[in-house]
């Protein structure tokens, strides 16, 4: 996974599709935002279909991965306070659906 690996980013859900990335995120996180394809975090970028969510619990950020020829991949980073700042400075906030 690249600069992603040196993380040792905790893998929360593997094999998934783009919507069901986010609706993961979404269900279970408290803070979310969306980023366009090929936002840069952790010195890698994210590829996927829009609108690709990020999610954020704490000082922790929860992203999906798309890693060639293994599929994509829910990550969570600990301890990511700069790129929680610079997500809530770019990205676009959402909320949960109610139900």
């Amino acid at each position: 996974m690249g600069c992603v690996e040196a993380r040792h980013c905790e893998i929360l859900a593997s094999y998934l599709t783009f919507p069901e990335c986010r609706e993961f995120i979404i269900s279970r996180f408290p803070e979310h935002y969306e980023v366009p394809p090929g936002y840069h975090i952790f010195d890698v970028y994210i590829i996927g279909i829009p609108p690709i969510v990020i999610g954020i619990e704490g000082d922790d950020v929860i992203f999906p991965y798309t890693k060639p020829c293994h599929g994509t991949f829910i990550l969570r980073a600990q301890g990511a306070i700069e790129e929680i700042a610079r997500l809530r400075a770019t990205g676009k906030k959402i909320s949960k659906k109610k139900k």
